[in-house]
C-alpha cells in the first residue's frame, strides 16, 4: 500500500525548527493574542521574519493556517490528557483532582494561546466559517472519565458541567493574567501558585462531596 503523504501540519510538528514549524508556533501565539479576525497573515510573517509570499507558500491562506493551529492544539491537548491519565490512574479521587489541576494549570500557563483561543471561539460575538474547531465537548468527557466522575445517563450532564466549570475557571485565570495579577499584586510564579491553590480549595471539595445525600 502506498504511504500517505505527510500533511503540512505533520511536517511542522515533526520538525519545530523548520520554517513550517516556526510559522506554526508564531501563528499559535498571534491567533491566541488577537483571534482569527484580529490576525493578518502579514502580522504572522513579520513575527517570523519572512515575506508574505513565503508564508503563503508554506501554509496557503489564513483559514488554512488557523485550522492547522486548532488541530495542533487539539493534538497537544489530547496528548496532555493521556499523560495526566497515566499519572492519576488508580489514585483516590482527591489526589486525581489535585494532580489534574496542577498539571493542566502548569501546561496552560505555558501555552496561554490555548485558553485565549477557547475563550475567543466560544465567548466572542464574532464567528467565522472555519470548519475546524476545538474539541471541548470530547475533552470534557475525557477529563470526566479520568477523574472517575459518574458517567451513567443520569449524571453525565452533571459531570460535564462540573468539568466545564473547572476548565472555564482555569482558562479565565490564564487568559486574564495581565488583568488579574496586578490586582493581587503578585509576581507570575506566586500568581500561578495562587491559581492552583484557589482551584483546589474550591473544586476538590465539590468533586469529592457525596451529592446523592443532598
Amino acid at each position: 500500500m502506498e504511504k500517505a503523504m505527510e500533511t503540512t501540519l505533520e511536517k511542522a510538528r515533526k520538525d519545530p525548527e523548520s520554517m513550517k514549524g516556526k510559522i506554526l508556533a508564531n501563528a499559535r501565539k498571534i491567533f491566541g493574542e488577537y483571534g482569527f479576525h484580529g490576525t493578518t497573515m502579514r502580522m504572522i510573517a513579520r513575527e517570523v521574519g519572512i515575506d508574505i509570499s513565503t508564508l503563503h507558500y508554506h501554509w496557503g491562506e489564513k483559514k488554512d493556517l488557523y485550522e492547522a493551529v486548532i488541530l495542533d492544539i487539539n493534538n497537544d491537548l489530547r496528548d496532555k490528557l493521556v499523560e495526566v491519565e497515566g499519572i492519576i490512574h488508580g489514585r483516590p479521587l482527591e489526589e486525581r483532582v489535585a494532580i489534574g489541576i496542577d498539571m493542566m494549570t502548569d501546561y496552560l500557563f505555558d501555552h496561554p494561546e490555548i485558553s485565549n483561543l477557547i475563550l475567543f471561539r466560544y465567548f466572542g460575538k464574532t464567528r467565522h466559517d472555519v470548519l475546524m474547531d476545538l474539541k471541548v465537548p470530547e475533552f470534557t468527557l475525557d477529563i470526566a472519565h479520568s477523574m472517575g466522575l459518574r458517567e451513567d445517563k443520569d449524571h453525565v450532564n452533571f459531570s460535564m458541567a462540573s468539568i466545564l466549570t473547572l476548565m472555564n475557571s482555569m482558562h479565565g485565570f490564564i487568559s486574564g493574567e495581565d488583568f488579574f495579577r496586578p490586582m493581587v499584586k503578585l509576581g507570575r510564579k506566586k500568581y500561578i501558585a495562587l491559581v492552583k491553590e484557589t482551584l483546589k480549595n474550591i473544586y476538590i471539595d465539590a468533586f469529592t462531596k457525596d451529592w446523592s445525600r443532598q
